[in-house]
């Protein structure tokens, strides 16, 4: 019997989730800022309701195109509280598009891949938990980062979030040591 992480529980679409994507670096930086976008949205949520709706939100804010949802304003908004595919937190909709001109300053830098892989110098941190039981919600890296976007105009992206969301992209290799993956992503 393969073993994995206990978050993901049977449910199909979790256990694709966990054994696909979960943990792999992603360094594409429309991808990155999707995903911490949607680590937002699950702010007091679990990630199988954000997940189940992914496809939802997608279509919603046209492929998370940072450079159009900079664009949009109180219509917009008003559109995205009617779409019942979605989350529909006003909050979290107007820090959406608030982060998307946050990206697009960071991407007239450095880029927002290179931005947040630099902490990691680029290369996922291999960690050996054992038990979920030992693995954090947050981490002084995840509270440095969290501090560094919300300085840079980001919102909904508090350490605990942060910290999901490098887990989520690979910045760091949280599968427990025992799980199918671990050994997989400990490049």
């Amino acid at each position: 019997m393969t073993e994995r992480c206990g978050w993901c529980g049977t449910e199909p679409i979790y256990v694709e989730y966990h054994d696909t994507e979960w943990g792999v670096p992603e360094y594409d930086a429309r991808a990155l800022w999707e995903k911490l976008i949607l680590d937002g949205f699950q702010a007091g949520l679990s990630w199988i309701t954000i997940l189940k709706k992914r496809d939802a939100f997608r279509a919603a804010f046209e492929g998370f195109d940072p450079a159009t949802i900079a664009r949009w304003g109180e219509a917009d908004v008003a559109r995205l509280l009617a779409d019942p595919g979605i989350v529909r937190s006003r909050a979290k909709i107007e820090a959406t598009i608030g982060n998307a001109r946050a990206y697009l300053a960071i991407a007239e830098g450095e880029g927002f891949d290179r931005y947040l892989w630099r902490y990691v110098d680029g290369r996922p941190l291999q960690n050996n938990f054992l038990t979920m039981a030992d693995v954090p919600a947050q981490t002084p890296l995840s509270e440095r980062i969290s501090k560094d976007l919300k300085k840079a105009g980001f919102r909904f992206a508090g350490p605990t979030i942060t910290y999901a969301f490098m887990q989520a992209v690979g910045m760091v290799n949280d599968h427990i040591v025992p799980c199918h993956r671990h050994a997989a992503l400990n490049c």
